[in-house]
């Protein structure tokens, strides 16, 4: 009985470096999908002799400073698991995800705020397009980051392996911690190219 379950428990972790480099592709792929949008941007700015002529929002200036407190508290969250201090690991990991909604209503309430100013997705100035194609994107990784939060979450308040549960804070880091300096990259890339 107790070779079977260290036969699970080994079958179990060489699962885990697989998985991991999905999302390390994951993270590759999205790096080159990004760069590729922000090249664009600047061949089309250089082409027509102007960026997108806007000023940004003030929301996604407080929406970078969410984003990085959700870092910070996933951070301490994945301390708190290497220390064995569950409980805290927990409310970190609470905090997470409450950060990333914020983040996600802050987004939407800065496309309200550039829509009423008269940007809007469809016009004849590609940059601007750009604002939203980028933004929009990047909001469809945090959906998928918080998903990913939320079975790291599932796995603390359930009865799974500390192995499995050391997999999913590792894995919640990397993705999260990616589309945190993602976007960092990409907010400050709009403000210089204004």
């Amino acid at each position: 009985m107790d070779q079977s379950v260290k036969d699970r428990e080994q079958r179990e972790k060489s699962d885990f470096k697989p998985k991991k480099f999905i999302i390390w592709l994951f993270v590759v792929s999205s790096t080159i999908m990004f760069g590729g949008w922000t090249s664009y941007y600047i061949v089309f700015a250089a082409s027509k002799g102007k960026g997108h002529g806007l000023v940004l929002p003030d929301v996604f200036m407080y929406s970078t400073l969410v984003l990085l407190c959700s870092s910070v508290a996933l951070f301490l969250a994945s301390r708190a698991f290497r220390n064995k201090q569950f409980q805290q690991q927990k409310v970190f990991l609470w905090l997470t995800l409450l950060l990333g909604v914020s983040f996600g209503y802050l987004q939407i309430e800065a496309w309200s705020s550039l829509y009423h100013s008269g940007a809007v997705l469809l016009n004849n100035n590609a940059a601007i397009s750009i604002i939203y194609i980028v933004s929009g994107f990047h909001l469809l990784h945090i959906i998928a980051g918080l998903s990913i939060i939320a079975g790291a979450l599932v796995g603390a308040y359930g009865h799974i392996s500390e192995d499995r549960l050391q997999f999913r804070m590792e894995i919640s880091s990397i993705f999260w911690h990616f589309i945190d300096i993602l976007w960092i990259y990409l907010y400050v890339f709009l403000l210089l190219n204004s």
